[in-house]
């Protein structure tokens, strides 16, 4: 298993002279799955583009499995190991499925064998490979997304709001999905959620942000762990 920790420390981060995140500090032990959880506009996206180097750090380290990633590239963290699937539409709609889960592989040789391995968890794809991205459902895609991060064999995985707009069977299956990468491969996860019942099925722990800082935490399969969220949603 290609198992990495990510560590966050002291994290301060926004959009030019906006600060968003407040010297935020979280751990994700490897193998771990978190969900954040919180309103709209409390800084989730931004956690996840500033890990990922889309946004500068004002201050702060970013580590992965102990290594420091704070001031490196987009395309060289994802060298890394950590895949992305955005909230923003990040396929190539005119390019075919094939074309964009070949996007997360270093080279198409190993397509036949990483498709393999998933297709058992996304059957929707197996007969439909030269069929353009663009031509599909909106629930169709987010799974393209999932998929194709899939096909990384990445050590982590950072998902934004993956279940936004889409039908409950259609978020079933993700979370089937998220699961069989858990127990096949023992991914870390973070996952960025609005649909705290997916969240708390996926994830071991949740954390609630408000306003750029942590501001609750606990083991999601926990008996109150659906209520103390909601508490912080409703607030």
């Amino acid at each position: 298993m290609n198992q990495a920790g990510l560590h966050l420390n002291a994290v301060t981060s926004g959009y030019k002279t906006s600060v968003v995140l407040r010297n935020l500090s979280l751990a994700i032990a490897p193998g771990e799955a978190v969900a954040l959880l919180g309103k709209n506009g409390m800084g989730k996206s931004t956690l996840l583009k500033t890990v990922m180097g889309y946004l500068p750090k004002k201050g702060g380290t970013v580590r992965l499995s102990g290594e420091d990633i704070t001031r490196l590239a987009p395309h060289r963290i994802a060298r890394m190991g950590i895949a992305y699937a955005a909230q923003e539409k990040a396929l190539f709609t005119d390019l075919s499925i094939r074309d964009n889960l070949c996007l997360g592989l270093a080279r198409e040789s190993v397509f036949d064998e990483r498709f393999a391995e998933i297709e058992p968890v996304f059957p929707v794809f197996g007969s439909r490979l030269k069929q353009y991205a663009g031509t599909l459902s909106g629930g169709e895609q987010k799974m393209l997304l999932l998929a194709r991060a899939l096909m990384m064999r990445p050590a982590v995985i950072l998902l934004d709001e993956i279940t936004e707009g889409l039908q409950p069977s259609v978020i079933d299956r993700l979370a089937s999905a998220l699961l069989w990468e858990r127990k096949q491969r023992g991914t870390t996860m973070l996952l960025i959620e609005q649909n705290v019942p997916f969240a708390l099925k996926v994830a071991d722990r949740f954390l609630v942000l408000k306003q750029g800082e942590i501001v609750d935490e606990g083991d999601a399969k926990a008996g109150d762990a659906s209520d103390r969220v909601f508490g912080h949603l409703r607030v």
